[in-house]
């Protein structure tokens, strides 16, 4: 887990540079954070529906995996998420 906190701290501070340098990337990863966090509460209620326990929370880390590499990042959280229902 300390790990995890540490790589987003480094990614934060990387954003943050980036951030001040282009607007329209800003733009573009917020775009790609709240279409990420909507395409994961349509998969988890999919999957609810058919009683799947296989669900990947909307926080943080979520949305910054999203954001930063769009839907190949929910993609690689729902693989994730899988491999530990294995």
């Amino acid at each position: 887990m300390g790990v995890l906190v540490i790589a987003g701290a480094c990614l934060l501070v990387l954003f943050m540079v980036l951030v001040k340098r282009k607007v329209e990337f800003f733009l573009n990863f917020c775009l790609r954070a709240v279409t990420g966090a909507i395409s994961i509460y349509g998969i988890n209620l999919l999957l609810e529906m058919w009683e799947i326990p296989c669900a990947v929370g909307i926080n943080l880390c979520s949305l910054l995996t999203s954001g930063t590499l769009g839907f190949s990042g929910v993609s690689l959280l729902y693989a994730i998420a899988a491999f530990r229902f294995l």
